[in-house]
């Protein structure tokens, strides 16, 4: 009778086995619900696809999706207009976060229920926050036109989802106030992680306070603020239900990002093929991105 050798995984020689063992079922996981789809879309790219069915032969492939892509004034201006959004509510998160990161640090009475204030508008979710921002920008009755009317800075009822440039800072006020809580929660884990010691040498040394923040707080907190500023970058990119509860991209596409802009194109015009292109040259642009600043985010930190 035959005989097999076991595979004594207990061994030196074989423990790294184990290791690949247990991870297979989740990288089979992660292959099947991410790269599969991700091959798919970018083998739609290159084909000219009105619906897409499974079962269906595959079309010739073109770059003709490309070629309209990067030649249409509309692609450029949704990636001046992702691109302002990204550098506006990035910059603002960035910002308030440190902010109120710097101040629910410090020791007061209320400051448990300072930092819950802080972490609310992340809880919410983000079809609740747009409705509420929606509301409050209500050209009848919003709250922010009652206050430009109470205080003097307009005379007349103010349509903010009509008019370009008003819609552009709704989209972007409503995302700064729900993207900022995320800034600021992982600040305030990067301060706690400062020894106080390097504070009190600091002031032995007679260092004031902007001293102590910009030579010990600053060079503290890169590595948190590094990997932060990526996730808010990214989120701003992938951004969808915002902009589309708020202003569906709007007016005159002064609002359409490049997530809408492949929304609109795959399930307002059915052109799928195109929407792939959208969304390949999409994810290009994000990991290129992403490795810049973490390039950049690892040079600072040697």
């Amino acid at each position: 009778m035959a005989t097999f050798p076991s595979l004594d995984l207990a061994r030196p020689s074989r423990r790294h086995w184990l290791g690949y063992i247990l991870l297979a079922p989740a990288v089979l996981l992660v292959a099947l619900i991410i790269l599969y789809p991700l091959i798919i879309s970018v083998d739609l790219s290159f084909q000219q696809v009105k619906l897409v069915r499974l079962d269906a032969a595959r079309k010739p492939f073109t770059l003709a999706n490309y070629e309209r892509l990067f030649t249409s004034p509309d692609f450029w201006m949704t990636c001046w207009v992702t691109l302002k959004l990204v550098v506006v509510v990035s910059s603002a998160c960035l910002a308030l976060g440190l902010g109120t990161a710097l101040l629910v640090n410090n020791h007061f009475k209320g400051r448990n229920l300072a930092r819950l204030a802080v972490a609310l508008p992340w809880a919410i979710p983000e079809v609740i926050a747009t409705v509420i921002f929606a509301w409050i920008f209500d050209s009848s009755f919003g709250l922010m036109n009652w206050l430009f009317v109470t205080l003097g800075l307009s005379n007349t009822m103010i349509n903010w989802f009509s008019d370009t440039t008003a819609a552009f800072w709704v989209v972007a006020i409503t995302m700064i106030w729900k993207g900022y809580p995320f800034v600021s929660i992982m600040t305030l884990a990067g301060l706690q992680s400062i020894p106080s010691d390097f504070y009190s040498a600091a002031k032995v040394d007679g260092a004031n306070v902007f001293q102590r923040f910009r030579y010990i707080t600053i060079p503290s907190l890169m590595p948190v603020l590094g990997v932060t500023i990526i996730l808010v970058v990214l989120w701003v990119f992938r951004d969808f239900s915002i902009i589309k509860v708020l202003t569906d991209g709007g007016p005159l596409k002064s609002t359409q990002t490049l997530s809408i802009m492949t929304y609109n194109e795959a399930f307002g015009f059915f052109n799928f093929g195109y929407a792939s292109a959208v969304g390949v040259v999409t994810l290009i642009i994000c990991v290129v991105a992403s490795i810049a600043m973490l390039g950049r985010e690892t040079k600072s930190m040697y």
